[in-house]
């Protein structure tokens, strides 16, 4: 079955952006941070940075960013770790949201988990689990409910394995 176009327009985005707020408020989570993935992402990080009034950073799907897994995972250097109570004080960590507008497969934040975990201390997957979906956590204005990842918020949810759309949003046909 070929997929169908189907066009959001910029009130979709407003209103998607913000049920994402609101999903935030209702879990108490408010990013030190917000990271909009290239392209789609960067137009809902900027508004949602704007309305939350936190910083936004830009990361570009393709290239690794170790101070962001850093910052993820509360990494301190070797001379002040002995100081700490553990290798990875939850206190030392930054909440931080990534947001794209397409969970789609998965794929994309799934490079993300992968991308940071395996440049900053990967050998500690048992801290690493306890950083994704608590203190980093994951927004799409779309939801695909097909989709291998789950993110922790959304505008709306679809599902493209029972009926396949291609979205369009208003940032790639704004001519």
């Amino acid at each position: 079955m070929k997929d169908i176009k189907k066009y959001y327009d910029d009130e979709f985005v407003k209103t998607a952006v913000l049920e994402i707020a609101r999903s935030m408020y209702r879990d108490n989570f408010k990013p030190d941070y917000i990271v909009g993935l290239t392209r789609g992402g960067l137009i809902p990080g900027v508004l949602l940075s704007h309305y939350l009034d936190v910083p936004f950073y830009a990361l570009n799907k393709n290239e690794s960013n170790l101070w962001m897994a850093e910052d993820a995972f509360g990494y301190v250097d070797e001379h002040l770790r002995a100081t700490l109570k553990s290798r990875w004080d939850i206190g030392l960590r930054k909440r931080i949201l990534v947001i794209d507008d397409i969970n789609d497969t998965g794929a994309t934040f799934g490079g993300v988990k992968r991308d940071w975990q395996d440049s900053c201390l990967p050998n500690e997957a048992d801290a690493w689990r306890s950083v994704w979906h608590n203190t980093v956590k994951f927004a799409a204005l779309i939801n695909n409910e097909a989709s291998e990842f789950d993110v922790d918020y959304s505008g709306t949810a679809i599902n493209k394995a029972e009926q396949p759309e291609w979205c369009v949003f208003p940032w790639e046909n704004w001519w």
